[in-house]
């Protein structure tokens, strides 16, 4: 199947953008059916506004796995269980449930 480049109009911003050969390779390969609606700048913006909480298809178009807003995830303070160190988590915290510095989480999921 050959793409051609496709000029399409942002639902958010009303601009128009292209739709490349590779993001259309890109969409095919990941299996999926429907055009992008918004320009990469709104999707950027609304990827931001969900504070990169997954869904979508991950790595933005084209460009590599961090084109479009890949950035780094956020952590939450936490206190291991274990050992009593400090460290940083990617999960918020809940009381009750263990929370493990990364040298001890090796350790309890080696037993």
């Amino acid at each position: 199947m050959a793409f051609q480049p496709k000029s399409l109009t942002c639902s958010d911003c009303g601009s128009t953008f292209t739709f490349s050969v590779e993001d259309q390779e890109f969409f095919a390969q990941k299996g999926f059916t429907n055009e992008p609606k918004r320009c990469p700048s709104c999707r950027t913006a609304r990827k931001a506004e969900r504070g990169n909480s997954g869904g979508g298809f991950g790595g933005g178009f084209g460009g590599g796995r961090n084109s479009f807003g890949g950035g780094a995830r956020q952590m939450f303070p936490a206190t291991c269980s274990d050992c009593g160190k400090s460290t940083e988590v990617p999960f918020e915290p809940r009381n009750g449930k263990p929370v493990y510095c990364s040298d001890c989480y090796r350790k309890v999921n080696a037993r």
